[in-house]
């Protein structure tokens, strides 16, 4: 299959836009608009994305999830784009950022890339995130409504990466796959939060 990222980037690059930049961030943005759901079936084979059997802390990853406590759970993403804080008990602790809208997601991946462990946005490049580290600065207020305690036992699918060089357009792909509410009811809760 080609790879979405290959298209956009190409596309993007055509447009003279610089990668990173403030500019690349809003045409991505007001690109995936229009695109509708994407199939998570099919972005799961994206060539871009690399499979992983250990996920590391500061990394992003994409992957299917049925939740434990779906039944009794208010709504749940069946899609996460998370970024993985921390090990947890059956899991991990991840930030998913599908529980933001656009805006807040890209501010909050700019105030996150402060403290990436390098600029060069390759496969190298990973977040240095920990909890109380969320918790303490208000440049990441945005990680409350993020936060989430994922067990692997209920992963549903391979654990997909996102290279540090995809992750301004894989923000925006709006591939958020919300149960029982829809994204707007999910927003504007995430919304009281921070």
């Amino acid at each position: 299959m080609g790879s979405l990222f290959d298209k956009l980037e190409s596309e993007a690059f055509r447009k003279g836009l610089s990668k990173r930049s403030k500019e690349a961030q809003t045409w991505f943005r007001k690109q995936v608009q229009g695109m509708g759901q994407i199939n998570m079936h099919k972005m799961m084979k994206d060539d871009r994305l690399v499979k992983k059997s250990r996920p590391r802390v500061g990394d992003m990853f994409m992957y299917a999830y049925d939740p434990k406590h779906r039944k009794t759970l208010p709504y749940y993403d069946r899609f996460p784009l998370t970024i993985m804080v921390d090990k947890a008990p059956g899991g991990f602790y991840g930030l998913n950022l599908h529980y933001l809208p656009l805006k807040q997601r890209a501010i909050f991946l700019d105030n996150l890339s402060a403290i990436a462990n390098n600029k060069r946005y390759d496969e190298t490049t990973r977040l240095k995130l920990s909890y109380a580290l969320l918790k303490g600065a208000s440049k990441f207020k945005y990680f409350a409504p993020c936060f989430k305690h994922y067990l692997t036992s209920q992963v549903d699918s391979k654990i997909m990466k996102v290279e540090a060089s995809e992750w301004d357009i894989a923000i925006f792909l709006p591939t958020e796959n919300f149960a029982k509410a829809k994204k707007s009811k999910v927003w504007k809760d995430s919304r009281s939060k921070w």
